[in-house]
């Protein structure tokens, strides 16, 4: 502990100060919402559009929309219920997968190189992490 955090706490309060300075422009948001979407998606497998847009707080036809971006860009399949013939199911395909676990990754590579950082500087990074939160 680095007066009063772990090396995972700052990365972590890290990230939201980096996400809430970055994510002002229309990609930031396009990005960050498809990244709730594929989260809503991987937690409901098989999900339906549904399930989906209940998750996410979007009526069903804005996530209609946005789950066909994530079709043709190959992230998400359709497949027909089994239970049900006229209910989709929604599932991530591998490179969905590869997607959301690159996101984890980079926060884990943050997390390992503030491991390697010293007491002072871990505590100097804090500090500057308290006045961007500000």
């Amino acid at each position: 502990m680095i007066g009063g955090s772990s090396p995972e706490a700052i990365a972590a309060r890290f990230t939201a100060v980096v996400h809430a300075w970055v994510t002002e422009g229309p990609g930031e948001r396009t990005d960050r919402a498809r990244r709730k979407l594929l989260a809503a998606i991987a937690g409901q497998e098989p999900a339906t559009l549904n399930d989906v847009a209940k998750t996410i707080g979007r009526g069903a036809p804005a996530v209609s929309r946005s789950v066909d971006a994530l079709v043709r860009a190959g992230w998400v399949e359709r497949t027909q219920d089994a239970n049900n013939r006229r209910r989709l199911a929604l599932r991530l395909t591998e490179a969905g997968r590869e997607q959301m676990s690159a996101r984890i990754a980079g926060g884990l590579q943050l997390r390992k190189k503030l491991e390697r950082l010293a007491h002072s500087e871990l505590r100097a990074l804090e500090r500057a992490i308290e006045i961007l939160e500000r």
